[in-house]
């Protein structure tokens, strides 16, 4: 088992994306900030339906494209879903009342995160999921403690995942 700061995992469809995102949530009990990088279609709103709807959310989650948040907080821990992608500068953010979410105890969900630069905190981990032969990978970066405990949960419950590179 990769004991590094980032481990590479295979996932051969959106069933194995979404259950990597609902690996993450129950690893997010006390919250934290997840920033998810990708092309279009590279699975990033796969991996957050997985992680929301694996905290227990009975309905669908699409990508908040139009609308920049999804709020689930009926959740626990609370969930925002921010998709930055239509995003024209990162002062926005500031206008939509970002600071308002971004607080202790809850999962903020990034994708797109780059557009948001300079406002946006810190990611725990970052994801980066990209196209590979007839699936994804998904490569997870730890930046923070809580991040590592990320890392290290999904490395204990993913092992025959892990790619070695």
């Amino acid at each position: 088992m990769n004991s590094g700061m980032s481990n590479c995992y295979w996932l051969p469809d959106p069933g194995a994306t979404e259950a990597l995102g609902a690996t993450l949530g129950q690893g997010l009990a006390r919250g934290g900030v997840i920033h998810l990088e990708g092309e279009l279609g590279a699975g990033k709103t796969s991996l957050s339906r997985g992680l929301i709807q694996g905290l227990g959310h009975q309905g669908a989650v699409k990508s908040p494209t139009y609308t920049l948040v999804e709020p689930y907080e009926h959740l626990n821990p609370a969930v925002y879903h921010f998709d930055l992608y239509r995003l024209g500068d990162p002062e926005e953010l500031e206008y939509m009342g970002i600071r308002d979410y971004l607080r202790e105890g809850v999962i903020c969900l990034v994708e797109w995160p780059s557009r948001g630069s300079g406002v946006l905190p810190a990611a725990d981990l970052v994801v980066t999921l990209s196209l590979r032969d007839q699936g994804r990978q998904a490569t997870l970066a730890a930046a923070t403690e809580v991040g590592r405990g990320l890392l290290a949960e999904v490395a204990r419950q993913w092992p025959d995942a892990i790619i070695n590179e």
